[in-house]
């Protein structure tokens, strides 16, 4: 008797930070030049902590106004790890703003990317009792795709929204000769947040962030937190049904940020049998001639 098994894979969903306001450039390109800000931007994040093949997520971003002052640019490097996967992404995103007011603006984004995915199907555990399975025989091997993306943002000194959609191509690698074949599907984006001063040293900051993408649960970040005399920011943030995690962040000066997380999952996986919960770092610099608006502090 023979036994014929096809495995398809769909990509997990974009990777995904605690700290989500730090990391909006990767999701929505109408962010570049936020308040007219010069700034690079690094985040690491180690997913549940002790399991083996667990994610790793690396980001750098890089925004800046032109000369032109509603015009932006900024470009983006990503390399996300789970398992047997891992993917590298480039990117140069673009953003034009409309200024509605002095203090309401509206800003346009384009996304132009480039992915690299490898699917090492052989770091599977297998058992060879039966002999090779020629599944794990098809690896997908840094199979190159294009992609383009856009996105809308507007903000006020106070208040932001922004939807998204960083991907609009849905690419699917294969081989017309493997059994194996990879799926990456559109994922859409929103997000919000709002500033809200309770004493001239103490500012309450509640965002969200809303994923959605075919064939998954809708993901729906929230945090809430505090920034005293400009200097300390604290709070929390909750992954519904999924994790909870506490936030911490310093700014060290006018231009530099360092902020920390840490996650624990809401459901059987966060038991400490399993792993230590997820660590997040981000660290910004801010250039001298940026105009950002430190409310907001992203």
């Amino acid at each position: 008797m023979h036994v014929l098994l096809v495995c398809q894979v769909h990509a997990q969903q974009e990777a995904q930070f605690t700290q989500f306001t730090y990391s909006t450039q990767s999701y929505n390109p109408a962010y570049v030049g936020f308040n007219e800000e010069k700034s690079i931007i690094a985040l690491y994040r180690a997913q549940w902590i002790g399991v083996e093949g667990a994610p790793k997520t690396q980001v750098l971003h890089y925004g800046s106004p032109t000369k032109w002052k509603e015009l932006s640019i900024g470009f983006g490097l990503l390399n996300d790890k789970i398992g047997p996967t891992s993917e590298t992404m480039a990117n140069i995103d673009m953003s034009y703003t409309i200024f509605l007011s002095s203090d309401v603006k509206v800003a346009f984004g384009i996304k132009a990317s480039a992915h690299l995915l490898d699917i090492n199907l052989s770091l599977l555990n297998q058992d060879y009792n039966l002999g090779p399975d020629p599944v794990l025989n098809n690896s997908i091997d840094n199979r190159f795709s294009p992609n383009i993306g856009a996105g809308v943002f507007y903000y006020t000194p106070d208040y932001y929204i922004g939807l998204s959609v960083p991907s609009f191509l849905e690419t699917l690698y294969f081989d017309q000769s493997s059994l194996s074949k990879a799926k990456e599907e559109t994922h859409f984006y929103l997000n919000s947040g709002f500033v809200k001063e309770v004493t001239p040293d103490l500012l309450l900051r509640p965002s969200f962030l809303i994923k959605a993408v075919a064939g998954a649960p809708l993901q729906t970040d929230i945090a809430v937190a505090v920034l005293l005399k400009g200097k300390v920011s604290f709070g929390f943030s909750y992954r519904v049904r999924a994790a909870i995690s506490g936030l911490f962040g310093y700014q060290f000066s006018d231009h530099f940020f360092t902020g920390i997380s840490y996650d624990r999952a809401a459901t059987d996986l966060g038991q400490e049998i399993f792993n230590s919960g997820s660590l997040e770092l981000v660290l910004k610099y801010r250039f001298a001639n940026s105009r950002s608006n430190i409310r907001f502090n992203f």
